[in-house]
C-alpha cells in the first residue's frame, strides 16, 4: 500500500501546477499543450515503466488551483461519473473563477438542498467525448452533458467557451482532456 501511495504521488507530481499558468496579455494559442514529463516508476527488477495516466478527477485533485472544482464535484456526487470510462472534455474553472461568482453563489450551490442546481452547473462544463484544441473550430456549439450547448470561439486571442477564456489547453487524462478556464460558465435557465 505504501509503494502504491508513493507511485500515485509521483504521478500526480508530474501534473501539479499546470493550472497556475495564466494569460498575461500575450496572445494565447488554441493549440497550447501541457508541458509534462512522463512519470516513471522502477520495479524490483530495475525496469523503468511509465506510470498510469491519472483520470480526470485524480488530475484535478492533484492541482491546488482546482480545489474548489473538486469540492463542488464531490458535493454534487459526480466523482464516480468523472472517473468513468469517458472520454470526457472538462472545462475546469480555477479557484479564482469560482471566487469571482456573485457573492453567495458558490455557498448557495454547495448546500445539499441545491444539489440539482450544482449538478446542472458542473455538467454544463463537461462535453461527452474528447475535444482537444486541434478539434475545436470557431463557432462550434457542442452539447454538454447537462444538455444545453456551449459556444466555442477561436481567435488570435485564444479559445473561448461562452465568455470564459481557456488559459491552459489539452491537459490529458486517462479518460479525457481538461481545458482550464478563467470563469465559471452558467447554463441557461439556471
Amino acid at each position: 500500500m505504501m509503494i502504491k501511495s508513493l507511485l500515485m504521488t509521483a504521478a500526480f507530481t508530474a501534473v501539479v501546477g499546470f493550472a497556475s499558468a495564466q494569460c498575461s496579455g500575450s496572445k494565447a494559442s488554441a493549440s497550447t499543450s501541457a508541458d509534462f514529463g512522463q512519470a516513471t516508476a522502477s520495479s524490483d527488477a530495475g525496469v523503468i515503466a511509465p506510470m498510469a495516466e491519472p483520470d480526470l478527477i485524480d488530475l484535478a485533485i492533484s492541482v491546488e488551483d482546482l480545489s474548489t472544482l473538486v469540492t463542488a464535484v464531490k458535493a454534487a456526487g459526480l466523482v464516480e461519473t468523472l472517473k468513468g470510462k469517458g472520454p470526457f472534455t472538462i472545462f475546469a474553472p480555477t479557484n479564482k473563477a469560482f471566487a469571482d461568482l456573485p457573492a453567495g453563489t458558490l455557498d448557495m450551490l454547495l448546500k445539499p438542498e441545491n444539489k440539482d442546481k450544482l449538478v446542472k452547473v458542473l455538467t454544463y462544463h463537461v462535453l461527452p467525448g474528447e475535444f482537444p484544441a486541434a478539434k475545436v473550430k470557431d463557432g462550434m456549439k457542442p452539447a454538454t452533458v447537462e444538455g444545453s450547448t456551449v459556444t466555442l470561439k477561436v481567435s488570435d486571442k485564444g479559445v473561448m467557451v461562452n465568455d470564459a477564456r481557456v488559459i491552459k489547453a489539452d491537459v490529458e487524462a486517462s479518460n479525457g482532456v481538461v481545458h482550464v478556464i478563467d470563469k465559471v460558465i452558467l447554463p441557461p435557465n439556471l
